[in-house]
C-alpha cells in the first residue's frame, strides 16, 4: 500500500501509517475464500469486485471495489466503497433513468431557485413547449398555473415536507382540451441534510379527474332529483344539477300536456312540438335575454333529421361552434331559440319515461374552454333518463292529486247557506308539495226550527281512498242530520258506520279506516250551541267584545274506534259571535305542537273578526297567514258568525195534561197570531195546535209546551214527554180517527219530529207571505 485516503481511513479507522507499506491483503477479513482473494492480489489485481475488509475495531466492512492502473503501469488506484451504498446509488440512479424514460409521468428536478435542472417533460404531457433545462416553469406554463405550481415546490423546498397527488396545472391543450394534472414533490438533500433541490413528478390526471367530476353530477343528481312531486321542481332541479358542473347553460322543455298532468302528445318531425321552457340554469345566474325566459311556449320548429332523433329519444352532440352553427343553417329561428352569441358546444337529449318523450334537456357551454366529448353526451343522457322518471312521476301525481282534488271539492258543498241562525263561511286547501289530498270536510246543514248544524271531519289517510271515505261519512251526516238526532247520537250511528267500512276494506287497509268528527248544532231561538266530537280538535269562539277562546269539549274516540260514548258540550253564544271548525292542517306546525297552533290559532281570529268583516273574507285572510306554502296537509275551515231571533218573533205556553187545554191553547195561538198581523194564518195554525196538543195530552201526558216563532217562516212546535214518535199513517173510511196527522200535513209546508233529552218535539213550517215576513 503506497497511499491512504482519509475517507479510506474513516471506513476502515486505520491511519495511514498503520496501512502504508504493507500488503493490501492484511486488510482483509478471516473469510473462507480469503486466501483464494489474497491470491488473486498477489498473481494481479481484478478489475473490480467486492470484498471483505477488516474494520480496526474487529467489525467487518463489505466494500465494492474498482481497480484502475495508473499511467507508469507500476502502480494502482483501488477505489471502494460500502457494498450497501454504492447498491443504493446504481438502484437509485436505475430508477431515475427509467423514470425519466417514461412518457406518461412527467419528472422534473428543480435546484433552489426552482430552475429546471433535469426534466423528461414532453409537450403531450402539458399541452405546451418543453421545459427547458436552465429555464423556469413560467415559460412553459400560464403565469396563473405557473404560480401555482411554484407556490407549491417552494413549500416544499422551505419545510421538506412532500406534497402528495396534489390537482394541479389545469392547461388547455392543444387540441382544445382541459388537462387536468396530479402533481407530487419531494426535497432533495445532500449527506448533511442540506435542501439542494425538489423534485417533482406530473401524471395526467384528465381522465381521473372527469371519472370524479362524472360520479359527483350522477350523485349531485340522484340526490337533488326526483326530491318533490312537483313537475316544474323536477325539471329545475335537473337544471340546477347541470349547472356548472357540466355545463354554462341548461334548460328544460316539457309537454304542455305533462304540467296538466296528462300524457304529451305522440308528435314526430316539425310543426308545433308544444313544449314549454319551464326550467333554466345559469352559470353566472343571469339567463341570457337573447334567448326564451322560463315559462316561454316554444314556437313551431322546422323538420330536420336531428330533431326527429330527438324525438326518438336519441342525444345530440355538437362538439364546436363550428358544429352548433352547421346544425342550424338556414334557420335563424332555431338560432334565436337555443344558440347565446357565445355558445361554444352543445349537448342534448330526450327526457323519454315509460315510452313517453316528455320534453328535451339542453346544456351549453358558452365560459368553459373544454369542448363536449362522446363521453359527456353519454353521461347527459344517464342522467336524463334517471331525471325522465322522476319528472313522469310527478307528472303522475299531478294527474292523481288533480282527480282527487277535482272529487274532493265536487264533494263538499259548494257554498254555506246564510240561513237565520248564522252567516257562514267554508273554505277548503287541497295539500299540496308532494302531499297528497287527504279527507277533509266542512259541511253547514240547515234544520227545522230555524236551527243549523256545523260539521266539520277529517278521514284519516291521503288520496282517492280518503276522499271516497270522506265522500260516505258526508252523505250519513246529512241524513242523520234530517232525523234530528241528538249530537252524541248522530256520532254514535257514525261511528257504527266507519266500523262497517273497515270492515268492508281488504285485510291490510282496515287498520286505515277511520276520521274524527266534530257536530254542533246552533239553535238561535235559544242561542245555545249543543256539539258533540269525536276526536277532533275543540272548536274556537270569538266572542262579540273580541275575546277568543278555545272551547272546553271532551272528545271520545275517533269514529271506527266503538267501544266508548260520547260527551255533549252546551254552551251559549251572544249575536254576532264567530264559532270556528277546523282540521289540524291548519294549525300543525314543524314542531306538531298543537297547543301552540290553537293558542295561534285563536290570537288570529281575534285580530281578524271584525263586526264589519264577513266571515268569508275572515277566512281568507286567516288562511293567508298560515306561512304554509304550499300546505303539507289538506286544511278545512269553517267559520259561522251567529244570529238570534228576537225574543218578540218567538212566545211560548205551557199546559197541563188535560183535555181542555186545547181550547186555550188554540186562543193563545190566535192572539199571538193577530198581534203579528198573521191573521190569514189562524184558521189553519189554529187547527193544527189543536191536533198536536190533543195528541200530546191523550198520548203523552202532560206537562206540553208550545212554541211560536215567526220569522221567514212561521214555526209551531209542541212539546211532550213521550219519546214515541208520532206516524203518519191513512186512515180508513170506517176509523174515527188517524186523520190528526193527515191534516197538519195538509195544512203545513213540512212537518217532523226530533227527540230531546226527556221526550219529543214535534214541530211545523208554514210560509209566510212578502208582507208578513218580519224585516231583517
Amino acid at each position: 500500500m503506497v497511499r491512504w485516503s482519509r475517507t479510506a481511513a474513516e471506513l476502515l479507522g486505520r491511519t495511514a501509517a498503520e496501512v502504508c507499506g504493507r500488503p493490501i491483503g492484511r486488510l482483509l477479513a478471516d473469510t473462507p475464500d480469503r486466501d483464494r482473494r489474497a491470491t488473486r492480489c498477489a498473481a494481479g489485481m481484478p478489475a473490480a469486485g467486492q470484498a471483505v475488509l477488516r474494520h480496526r475495531s474487529g467489525r467487518t466492512v463489505e466494500v465494492t471495489f474498482h481497480a484502475l492502473r495508473l499511467d507508469d503501469r507500476s502502480e494502482w488506484l483501488l477505489l471502494a466503497a460500502p457494498t450497501q451504498q454504492v447498491t443504493d446509488w446504481e438502484q437509485g440512479t436505475a430508477f431515475l433513468r427509467a423514470l425519466l424514460a417514461q412518457d406518461r409521468i412527467g419528472v422534473g428536478i428543480h435546484d433552489t431557485d426552482l430552475t429546471v435542472v433535469r426534466t423528461n417533460v414532453t409537450p403531450d404531457m402539458f399541452g405546451g413547449p418543453r421545459p427547458v433545462v436552465g429555464g423556469r416553469l413560467r415559460e412553459v406554463l400560464s403565469s396563473r398555473d405557473a404560480e401555482d405550481a411554484e407556490a407549491v415546490l417552494r413549500q416544499v423546498l422551505d419545510t421538506g415536507v412532500p406534497v402528495i397527488d396534489r390537482e394541479q396545472a389545469r392547461s388547455p391543450h392543444m387540441s382544445g382540451r382541459v388537462r387536468a394534472v396530479s402533481l407530487s414533490a419531494f426535497r432533495l438533500e445532500d449527506e448533511a441534510g442540506r435542501p439542494t433541490g425538489v423534485a417533482a413528478v406530473i401524471t395526467d390526471a384528465t381522465e381521473r379527474r372527469r371519472a370524479r367530476r362524472r360520479l359527483d353530477l350522477t350523485h349531485e343528481a340522484a340526490t337533488r332529483i326526483g326530491g318533490s312531486l312537483d313537475v316544474t321542481r323536477t325539471a329545475q332541479d335537473l337544471a340546477d344539477a347541470l349547472v356548472p358542473a357540466f355545463g354554462d347553460l341548461a334548460s328544460v322543455h316539457l309537454a304542455e300536456a305533462v304540467l296538466e298532468g296528462n300524457e304529451p302528445p305522440k308528435i314526430l318531425g316539425g310543426g308545433e312540438q308544444h313544449l314549454r321552457q319551464v326550467a333554466v340554469a345559469s352559470s353566472t345566474g343571469v339567463w341570457p335575454a337573447s334567448l326564451p325566459p322560463a315559462g316561454a311556449v316554444l314556437p313551431p320548429l322546422p323538420d330536420s333529421a336531428r330533431l326527429r332523433a330527438l324525438q326518438r329519444g336519441e342525444t345530440f352532440l355538437l362538439p364546436d361552434r363550428a358544429s352548433v352553427l352547421a346544425a342550424v343553417e338556414g334557420n335563424p329561428e332555431v338560432v334565436r331559440l337555443f344558440i347565446p352569441e357565445h355558445g361554444q358546444s352543445m349537448v342534448g337529449t330526450a327526457l323519454f319515461a315509460r315510452g313517453l318523450l316528455l320534453g328535451t334537456v339542453t346544456v351549453l357551454r358558452t365560459e368553459q374552454a373544454e369542448r363536449f366529448e362522446q363521453q359527456d353526451a353519454d353521461l347527459l343522457a344517464e342522467i336524463a333518463s334517471r331525471a325522465a322518471l322522476s319528472v313522469d312521476n310527478a307528472r303522475r301525481y299531478t294527474r292523481e292529486h288533480r282527480v282527487a282534488a277535482a272529487l274532493q271539492q265536487r264533494l263538499l258543498p259548494a257554498a254555506t247557506p246564510d240561513t237565520p241562525a248564522a252567516e257562514t263561511a267554508g273554505l277548503y286547501r287541497p295539500a299540496a308539495g308532494g302531499a297528497e289530498i287527504s279527507g277533509d270536510w266542512f259541511d253547514v246543514i240547515p234544520l227545522p226550527a230555524l236551527r243549523v248544524a256545523f260539521v266539520v271531519g277529517d278521514v284519516i289517510g291521503h288520496g282517492l281512498p280518503a276522499t271516497a271515505t270522506m265522500g260516505r261519512l258526508r252523505t250519513a251526516v246529512h241524513t242523520l242530520a234530517d232525523l234530528e238526532l241528538d249530537p252524541t247520537e248522530l256520532l254514535t250511528h257514525l261511528d257504527g258506520l266507519v266500523q262497517q267500512l273497515a270492515g268492508e276494506a281488504p285485510p291490510g287497509q282496515r287498520d286505515t279506516i277511520g276520521a274524527t268528527c266534530l257536530y254542533a248544532v246552533y239553535d238561535p231561538v235559544t242561542r245555545r250551541c249543543t256539539l258533540a266530537s269525536a276526536g277532533h280538535l275543540p272548536p274556537i269562539v270569538v266572542r262579540p267584545d273580541g275575546t277568543t277562546t278555545a272551547i272546553d269539549i271532551s272528545p271520545g274516540p275517533p269514529l271506527g274506534v266503538g267501544g266508548m260514548p260520547f260527551e255533549t258540550t252546551t254552551l251559549e253564544l251572544d249575536p254576532g259571535s264567530v264559532l270556528a271548525l277546523y282540521t289540524d292542517g291548519l294549525i300543525t306546525r314543524d314542531d306538531h305542537d298543537l297547543d301552540a297552533g290553537i293558542r295561534w290559532l285563536a290570537g288570529s281570529l281575534a285580530g281578524l273578526c271584525r263586526p264589519d268583516r264577513d266571515v268569508d273574507d275572515t277566512g281568507r285572510a286567516l288562511l293567508a297567514d298560515t306561512g304554509f306554502a304550499p300546505p303539507r296537509d289538506d286544511i278545512a275551515l269553517l267559520l259561522a258568525r251567529t244570529r238570534a231571533i228576537p225574543t218578540e218573533h218567538t212566545a211560548s205556553w205551557e199546559f197541563p195534561a188535560d183535555p181542555a187545554v186545547v181550547a186555550d191553547a188554540r186562543q193563545a195561538t190566535a192572539h199571538q197570531l193577530a198581534r203579528w198581523g198573521l191573521d190569514e194564518l189562524v184558521f189553519s195554525t189554529e187547527l193544527v195546535v189543536s191536533e198536536l196538543v190533543t195528541n200530546a195530552v191523550r198520548h203523552a201526558g202532560g206537562p206540553v209546551g208550545l212554541r211560536l216563532v215567526r220569522e221567514k217562516v212561521l214555526i209551531c212546535e209542541v212539546t211532550d214527554s213521550s219519546n214515541t214518535q208520532p206516524r203518519l199513517r191513512r186512515a180508513r173510511t170506517t176509523d174515527e180517527g188517524g186523520r190528526g196527522l193527515f191534516l197538519v200535513a195538509q195544512l203545513t209546508t213540512r212537518w217532523g219530529s226530533r227527540y230531546l233529552q226527556h221526550g219529543k218535539t214535534i214541530w211545523t213550517e208554514q210560509p209566510l207571505t212578502a208582507a208578513t215576513r218580519p224585516a231583517l
